[in-house]
């Protein structure tokens, strides 16, 4: 039982097994996830790509692809806050998906990209409130992009990241609603 990294020993990338596994248990305690949850993090060294996949929840596996939690100013160079934004955010989702009152669709449903925006502007602003800094800032700029710069999209991002009980219908209540309230050129 618990969480594990994999692998133990990287050879592309100079992480540090032991503070990666430490980060990542610390997130995983203080997000609540049960402690009875099987959880395995397996780093993709061989690609700098940034993609992330949870494969299973139960038990938990998820892959990272190495680009993903290294410091953008040190290639190849473990970059402590990559880790908690990547699985501060992960973990918030992966505790709504154990939460049958969240309601969350299934893991191999394709979400619509404003959706998935939505549901890690809600996932972020949780982990801002844990004390992790979650770039607020970043976050309203991607929501607008997918949701468009009004006030009504504002609003909906700020409920989000403020929100603590939300249900994946009030979430995409919220960014279908915000997307709705988006001007639409006029034709010509």
């Amino acid at each position: 039982m618990g969480l594990s990294v994999a692998p133990a020993t990287f050879t592309m990338v100079e992480f540090d097994h032991a503070e990666l596994t430490a980060v990542a248990t610390r997130l995983f305690t203080e997000i609540g996830l049960p402690a009875s949850l099987d959880a395995v993090v397996e780093v993709i060294e061989q690609t700098p790509a940034a993609r992330v996949t949870i494969e299973s929840i139960d038990p938990l596996h998820v892959t990272v692809e190495g680009g993903a939690f290294e410091d953008p100013r040190r290639p190849r160079t473990l970059g402590q806050h990559r880790v908690v934004d990547v699985l501060g955010q992960l973990f918030h989702q992966v505790s709504d998906r154990l939460d049958p009152a969240f309601g969350a669709p299934a893991l191999d449903e394709k979400l619509s990209l404003p959706h998935q925006v939505a549901w890690d502007a809600y996932a972020l602003g949780r982990l801002e409130r844990l004390g992790y800094e979650a770039q607020r800032p970043r976050r309203l700029y991607h929501f607008r992009n997918r949701h468009g710069f009004t006030d009504e999209a504002d609003a909906a991002f700020d409920r989000l990241w403020s929100a603590t009980n939300l249900t994946w219908a009030r979430l995409t209540a919220l960014s279908d609603a915000a997307r709705a309230a988006t001007p639409t050129p006029a034709p010509g």
